[in-house]
Order: C-alpha cells, then sequence, then structure tokens
C-alpha cells in the first residue's frame, strides 16, 4: 500500500508539473510586446544597400589641448579610412578645416611649447572632402571624408570632467563657455546645447564617476539616477559616450549605459550610445570608433544616425570585466586586424536575426545581463528566439555584442514594447538638494575636495 501511494503521489506531481510548464513557455512565447530597432530601416543588401560609414565625433588638436594639429589629425583619420569626422576642442566650437576657430586665451600655452595653430590649405580641404587628396603612400583615396561642424567639448574650465559634447552649433556658439563643476555643470551645458538648437550627449561619464576607484558606482542608483534624469530632462541629449578613446578612465561605462537604458526606458526615452576616439594625438585615432548605417555619406544623414541609433559601436582596447566581459584585455589598436562587424540585423517577431563576419563570439545582453552567446568561425549568421528564453517578457530592450580578434562591436539597444504607457518625467529637486547642487557646482568645493584627496 505504501509503494502505492509513493507511486500515485509522484504520478500526480508530474501530471501538477506539466500545466505549470507549459504555462511558463507560453508565457514567453504569447507575450504582448514588440522589438523596436533602430535598424529597422537599414536596407543590408542588393542595389541600394546602404553604406557602412567609419567616424568619431569627438577629436581634438592643439586648438585646445592636444598634441598634434589640426591638419596631421585630418590627415590621419583620413588615412585610417574615416569617412567623417567632428573637431570638438575644448570650448571652441569647430568651423571648416580651412579656417582657424576662436581662439581661446587659456590654450595660448600651446605656441610657448612649440605646438602651432595650424589649419588646412582650402585646396586641401576641398580634396580631403572629394577624395582626391593623396594617401601618405600616394595613392589617391577617392572617397571623401566629410567635416561635423559645430562640435565642441563643453566645460573646457571645469576640474571635475563634467564634459558634454554639443554638435551642430553656429560658429558663435559655445566658444569659451567655461562651465561649473559636477552635475550644474552638466545641467548648464545641457540646457545651453538645447537653447541654441544643438544636439549632445555626455562624454565619458566614468571619467566624472572616478569608476576606476570604485566600480560599483556606475550601478550606484544615485549616480545612475543622476545622470539619467539629465538625459531626461534635455529632448537633445541623446546619450553618453560608451566607449572613449583607449577605455583608460571608462573601463565601466558599457555597464553604466545598461543601467542607465533601464532607467529611463519607462520614461520612453532610449540611451543612444556613442564611441569616439577623443584623440589627442595620432596615436589614439585607431582606438575607439563608430560605423553609421547611411545611405550617403552626408552632413545631413550624419545628424539623423546620431539620433535613430542605426550605427554600430566599436572598440579596440578594453579591460575584462566579470560581468559582461570580455574575459581577457582586448589590446589590438594600431593593428592591422579587422574588427567584427555586422552585416545584417534584423528583427522578425520576438526573433533578432544577427549577420557578422570577422567574429568568433556573438553575445546578447538584455537588462544588463548575459542571457545567450552564440560562437562564429568568422562568418556566420544567429538568431535569438526570445520566446525560448525565460523572462522575456520582462526584458526592457536587448543588445548584441561581437568580440572577434580586431575588438569589439556592439549595437545599440533594441528596446522592447509591451505597450505600456510611457512615465512622465517630472524633476523633483528639493531646496537642499538644489543647495548642495550649487555647492558642488563651484570651483572651491572641487578644490577642497580634491586637497582632502591628497591627504
Amino acid at each position: 500500500m505504501k509503494t502505492f501511494k509513493k507511486a500515485l503521489s509522484i504520478v500526480l506531481s508530474v501530471m501538477l508539473m506539466l500545466p505549470l510548464g507549459s504555462l511558463c513557455l507560453a508565457s514567453a512565447a504569447d507575450a504582448d510586446y514588440t522589438i523596436v530597432s533602430p535598424y529597422a530601416d537599414v536596407v543590408w543588401d542588393g542595389d541600394n544597400a546602404w553604406g557602412a560609414y567609419k567616424g568619431s565625433l569627438h577629436s581634438h588638436t592643439t586648438y585646445s589641448d592636444a598634441d598634434d594639429t589640426l591638419p596631421v589629425m585630418v590627415k590621419e583619420a583620413y588615412n585610417q579610412d574615416y569617412d567623417f569626422l567632428a573637431i570638438a576642442d575644448h570650448g571652441i566650437t569647430g568651423v571648416d578645416w580651412n579656417k582657424a576657430p576662436a581662439i581661446q586665451l587659456l590654450y595660448t600655452y600651446q605656441l610657448i611649447i612649440d605646438n602651432p595653430y595650424e589649419h588646412l590649405t582650402d585646396e586641401e580641404y576641398e580634396a580631403i572632402k572629394n577624395g582626391t587628396y593623396p594617401l601618405y603612400d600616394g595613392t589617391v583615396r577617392n572617397k571623401k571624408m566629410v567635416p561635423v561642424l559645430g562640435a565642441n567639448e563643453f566645460n573646457n574650465l571645469s576640474l571635475t570632467k563634467n564634459h558634454v559634447n554639443g554638435y551642430f552649433l553656429a560658429p558663435d556658439k559655445g566658444n569659451g563657455f567655461p562651465g561649473s563643476e559636477n552635475e550644474l555643470g552638466y545641467d548648464q551645458a545641457l540646457a545651453y546645447i538645447e537653447k541654441h538648437g544643438g544636439l549632445s550627449h555626455i562624454n565619458h561619464p566614468g571619467d566624472w564617476l572616478a569608476s576606476n576607484d570604485n566600480p560599483d558606482i556606475v550601478s550606484d542608483p544615485e549616480s545612475v539616477k543622476t545622470i539619467g534624469d539629465l538625459i531626461l530632462k534635455y529632448d537633445s541629449c541623446l546619450g553618453t559616450e560608451v566607449f572613449n578613446e583607449r577605455n583608460g578612465t571608462t573601463g565601466y561605462d558599457r555597464i553604466l549605459w545598461d543601467n542607465l537604458l533601464m532607467y529611463t526606458l519607462p520614461y520612453g526615452k532610449n540611451v543612444i550610445g556613442f564611441s569616439n576616439t577623443d584623440a589627442h594625438h595620432t596615436g589614439t585615432v585607431d582606438t575607439s570608433y563608430s560605423i553609421f548605417m547611411m545611405k550617403e555619406n552626408t552632413v545631413e544623414n550624419i545628424k539623423e544616425t546620431m539620433q535613430s541609433g542605426a550605427f554600430f559601436m566599436v572598440t579596440r582596447k578594453l579591460r575584462p570585466n566579470d560581468k559582461i566581459g570580455p574575459d581577457a584585455e582586448i589590446d589590438v589598436a594600431n593593428t592591422d586586424k579587422p574588427i567584427p562587424m555586422f552585416t545584417k540585423l534584423t528583427v522578425d517577431g520576438h526573433k533578432i536575426t544577427v549577420s557578422a563576419k570577422e567574429t568568433d563570439t556573438v553575445q546578447w545582453i538584455a537588462n544588463g545581463n548575459v542571457i545567450a552567446t552564440d560562437k562564429i568561425n568568422g562568418t556566420g549568421t544567429v538568431t535569438l528566439d526570445l520566446d525560448n528564453i525565460n523572462g522575456a517578457e520582462d526584458f526592457q530592450y536587448v543588445r548584441v555584442e561581437l568580440f572577434g580578434e580586431g575588438g569589439l562591436t556592439i549595437s545599440q539597444a533594441l528596446v522592447i514594447d509591451d505597450g505600456t504607457e510611457a512615465l512622465d518625467f517630472v524633476e523633483e529637486t528639493t531646496l537642499l538638494e538644489k543647495l548642495v547642487i550649487a555647492f558642488r557646482g563651484t570651483k572651491l568645493y572641487t578644490i577642497f575636495s580634491e586637497l582632502i584627496k591628497l591627504f
């Protein structure tokens, strides 16, 4: 009898478990949501296929604090097959490369240390813009490089590295903008850029957070809220840099980006990730940059792509981390190793399909966690079916990363839209908080804080 009862209990338990298991699978498959892809309009193949254009929106010259002149930096990018480039000197709004921008007193030290102010000749500028300028080896490139003008790295007198890049500003806007410190400086710069019709993103946020000394700070709710609220407050603020140059002070900004996405998406605001060289000399031109998917390489299309997110981020140098990789350091800058690259990224229902080349591993990330990995032997196609992923109905986004011999290339976030009405963002700052922000924004506070760190 005991044996019979035991067998019966097992049978009943199995019978009870089956509907529950079926229900769990059904919940993922039947969940009502749409995957919104920034690449939805890209034409990947055929006669009308869009091009993949290499560029950086953040580079420097001796007009501010770089080691190399504007002609040297521009020609290096041109020789490294860049299709577009923005010179975003500190506190100096970029103008045509055959003209001198507004000179700032702060950077006249460059002349003292024999770093001259220089710009291209009219002939050089036109030849670079139409692709007839010769490469270093004397051959003609026959492919234009587009200048993205009106770029400026704001808060040039800031001690706390609360830097913001503004874009598409008029030549007389933003020059000499000094900037306050910390949160106040961010807010002032973003407000100025929006007022004057520009677009912006927050630069190297890990540098301001000092995440090298405290990696956990990129997941600290207050840190995420501070940066997230700035992105929500200003429509013209598109997002943040995820990769910056060698990622020396920004090695955890990829994790911060995931946290920012989870913070802002409930309000209906995506966080576009940017990858820039932030080059101050020619040795860092091959570090971090972007690949824009566009019909044609024009300023208008570059601006539209910045806003839509139809581009990929590349880095050639990144430290390892235990949360989302890489397992080992990436350090292939200034080598001829080809970057891993998306050749197609499409969505069909709850399925995301990626075709890639020069790729070893495809990594899928949702809500800050690795949810799947696939191996590709150089070239291949893989599909992620969210209906087969437990908990997928709770994802806010999915993004894709390609690891290969030539570095790391990552997609923008593909947003999961379940039809929930977006929250209204209301800035809630008490009088005491405003006073604290104002005090933290002063040079006196910052200098005092830095002196304390020395003891």
